[in-house]
């Protein structure tokens, strides 16, 4: 933990790390209070120590930890009505272990998906500035060479040059364009409106799709195995797991499965038919419901699909990468060879 305001909301790693050293505390037979001294003995941080200390007062205050946790305001509503389920089942040592484990996948997931998007703009905006530098500042040195030898450039290179004289005039207009996306990039990124908006063009871009699905499945599998070890039913695990998401096209699956559980279908056929889960994953969740096994068969489904999603991920940027090199040298040497080939021409004939 080293959150940079004391009122700012925990990342999803900050909540993890805390949730883990809860667990490890109370697994160890440490009373919450003497492991939240300890942990702000240990506390390097002011920040830290001054959010323990929040915590250790209401803690001694209420003898609550959930109320403690819930009273600093930096922690998701989703992780502390698990606390307060926790808490009343007298398993708080287990769902601080699941809550540190769940959050370590939500983390994990974010940064896939922000990789898979922020890598390809990373990529793309230097093979534009590399082009841009060509046009703007290589290209009017080959014209001076050019004129120096009683000549000018001509068809295509006078068109890039052209472009480049464009670019040069307009720059100002270039640079706010420029920082307006890095601003939208950010927005997609950083605000939940904007990470809404990012899942919906996700959707859009058929390379990207089938990513986005599997991660807000995997978001899915990792909120029911939560909430099902907590000793929720199957339908208040489906409603809060539900609630985690906040891409719209999953939301429309989940209204789906639940019109298809008040139609009186089976909950793990509903969930195959609104399309949350492929049809393997289905089959498992309702084998696992069979043999009460369920909690476990959902955070190996979680498991797969997180497996899934990485991998699908280094395939593309695997895929992606050597194609912008390509098409980034395409671009250099056609620029090049525009210029050059007239004025090896040139040379020979003097």
């Amino acid at each position: 933990m080293n959150n940079n305001g004391l009122d700012t909301p925990f990342s999803n790693s900050e909540i993890s790390a805390f949730c883990g050293q809860m667990a490890l505390i109370l697994k160890s037979g440490i009373s919450s209070i003497e492991g939240l001294s300890i942990m702000l003995e240990d506390a390097v941080h002011q920040n830290d120590r001054e959010f323990l200390q929040r915590v250790y007062q209401k803690l001694v205050e209420t003898g609550s930890l959930c109320q403690a946790i819930s009273s600093t305001g930096v922690f998701p509503p989703y992780m502390l009505q698990m606390l307060e389920i926790g808490e009343q089942t007298g398993n708080m040592d287990d769902c601080m272990e699941h809550l540190s484990q769940h959050y370590a996948r939500e983390h994990s997931i974010s940064q896939s998906l922000r990789h898979s998007i922020i890598y390809p703009f990373i990529m793309t905006g230097m093979m534009v500035v590399v082009i841009i530098v060509l046009l703007v500042k290589v290209m009017p040195i080959f014209n001076q060479v050019f004129i120096q030898l009683g000549t000018e450039m001509t068809g295509f290179s006078k068109t890039l040059m052209d472009i480049g004289n464009v670019i040069n005039h307009y720059s100002v207009a270039l640079v706010i364009l420029l920082a307006l996306i890095v601003l939208f990039v950010i927005f997609c990124t950083h605000t939940e409106t904007g990470r809404t908006l990012s899942a919906v063009l996700k959707h859009k871009l058929p390379f990207l799709r089938t990513l986005q699905d599997n991660a807000m499945a995997c978001r899915f599998a990792s909120g029911m195995a939560l909430t099902l070890s907590s000793g929720l039913d199957t339908r208040q695990s489906l409603h809060l797991a539900g609630a985690l998401n906040n891409d719209p096209y999953f939301s429309k699956k989940m209204e789906m499965c639940f019109q298809y559980l008040e139609s009186g279908m089976d909950m793990y056929k509903s969930i195959h038919a609104a399309g949350i889960f492929s049809g393997v994953y289905a089959r498992m969740a309702s084998l696992g419901a069979k043999t009460g096994t369920m909690d476990r068969v959902m955070e190996q489904i979680a498991t797969r699909y997180q497996e899934e999603v990485d991998e699908r991920i280094q395939n593309l940027l695997a895929i992606l990468e050597p194609t912008l090199v390509i098409i980034l040298s395409l671009f250099v040497g056609i620029i090049l060879l525009s210029v050059m080939l007239p004025l090896i021409g040139i040379m020979s004939s003097i």
